[in-house]
């Protein structure tokens, strides 16, 4: 008899899994549209330093979350009777950050030696972590199964955006607006978030502060407030660094192929974020079962991410000058070495929610640490020696021992290497997804 990969509640998370993906994968063709509509009208030099002001805020941007993303999912599965106060302590943690980063931003463009645009860009950009507090009300829809009124929220988000964004080239105005509608998103999508959650008889005015559960989920969550820093370092520095040796259109090249080998990303985030209830309840009831689906989760994330890079990395130039054009020239050698980055992200993202279930954060916070510090270092030695096709080189190299060689490392995630060896072997994975014995 066949297993079904998931208990009686599989159609609710296939609703839920499916509602995801239908506002992702919208989201990913009218972004990836007219995100390169906007690549095409900015060109390289303007775009890189687009991309560089966004890049360089994201290297803070991780003060703003707290770490509490995946906790406050747990905690809201786990603790039912509790929702307002984690909502309510999230959300003030979360506003709390976001002041923090703006206000540091404004802090560290006074000593940069950026010009004034520059600093600009970055500072407007930072005010969009404010809005970003209300997220915690997708994180109450994650722990319900309910994600169908945030993916609602996140797509009129998108069109209200994208209508702007097309006015803007149309009349051909400057870079600095571009940079306020990504605010303008982060405030029409709180709106949004606020609007079904009360719609579904829910108050904010019932959400609480509680000293306690503060204390309590940043103990938790402390390892992934700097892991998350550490990782904003990880996949933002390659930029930041690409515009100290080598330029802004420089920059523009490489963003350029960064942004559609992560086009996909969302895929594999929405079907892990989706399915991460349903990992804690079944570890709550049989490790063998928990173990079971996890081995399959792999299977099925790894293989999606293979398929998707053997085509994009053989196509790769044709792709970037039919979407880019001729003047992003450079980016298609880039993108087929980027595009096989998302087979390690992809694998990972099923590791970092097992490590949380675990709740052993630290090892989050030891592999990306020392992700961060081989990027940096490869950073300097290849972007010197290959220009950005090195920093496509330094990211591919150090995702790899991070996300795959380093846990044998670690005895307690020496299984999940095990596990990953064993997706790697299609027919095997095949017949573990199709439920064969």
């Amino acid at each position: 008899m066949k297993e079904i990969f998931f208990h009686e509640g599989f159609r609710r998370y296939f609703s839920n899994t499916s509602w995801l993906l239908g506002e992702k994968i919208l989201r990913m063709v009218v972004g990836l549209f007219l995100g390169i509509w906007v690549a095409r009208y900015l060109g390289p030099e303007r775009f890189g330093l687009f991309s560089f002001a966004q890049s360089f805020v994201g290297l803070f941007a991780t003060i703003a979350t707290f770490g509490l993303d995946s906790i406050i999912v747990r905690e809201l599965v786990q603790k039912r009777d509790r929702q307002d106060l984690l909502l309510g302590t999230a959300f003030w943690l979360k506003f709390t950050g976001g002041l923090a980063v703006l206000l540091i931003l404004s802090l560290v463009t006074r000593l940069t030696s950026y010009d004034e645009q520059t600093n600009l860009l970055i500072v407007v950009i930072a005010s969009a972590a404010i809005f970003q507090s209300f997220n915690v009300i997708d994180f109450y829809y994650q722990s319900r199964v309910l994600s169908r009124f945030a993916a609602s929220a996140n797509a009129i988000t998108l069109f209200i955006s994208s209508f702007i964004k097309i006015a803007l080239i149309l009349i051909e105005a400057p870079l600095i607006t571009f940079a306020w509608v990504l605010v303008l998103d982060s405030a029409v999508l709180s709106i949004g978030l606020i609007y079904f959650y009360l719609k579904t008889d829910k108050s904010i005015m019932r959400w609480k502060f509680d000293k306690n559960i503060a204390l309590s989920l940043v103990k938790d969550s402390w390892p992934l407030i700097v892991s998350g820093i550490v990782i904003s370092i990880y996949m933002k520095i390659d930029q930041v660094m690409i515009k100290e040796m080598l330029g802004n259109e420089a920059v523009g090249q490489y963003a350029a192929a960064v942004r559609f080998s992560e086009a996909w990303y969302f895929i594999p985030m929405v079907i892990v974020t989706s399915l991460f209830p349903a990992l804690i309840y079944a570890r709550s009831s049989s490790e063998q079962l928990y173990y079971s689906r996890l081995q399959r989760l792999y299977d099925f994330i790894i293989w999606m991410a293979i398929i998707i890079a053997i085509p994009v990395s053989f196509l790769s130039d044709w792709i970037i000058n039919l979407l880019y054009g001729s003047q992003y020239n450079h980016s298609g050698s880039v993108l087929m070495i980027l595009i096989w980055a998302g087979v390690f992200v992809s694998f990972s993202l099923v590791t970092e929610k097992h490590i949380n279930i675990l709740n052993k954060q630290k090892y989050t916070l030891i592999a990306t640490s020392t992700g961060a510090f081989l990027n940096v270092v490869f950073n300097l030695f290849f972007i010197n020696s290959y220009g950005i096709v090195g920093a496509a080189y330094s990211t591919l190299l150090s995702y790899a021992i991070t996300n795959y060689f380093f846990m044998f490392l670690i005895r307690e995630l020496r299984p999940n290497f095990y596990m990953i060896n064993k997706s790697f072997f299609l027919l095997g994975a095949g017949k573990r997804l199709i439920g064969k014995r």
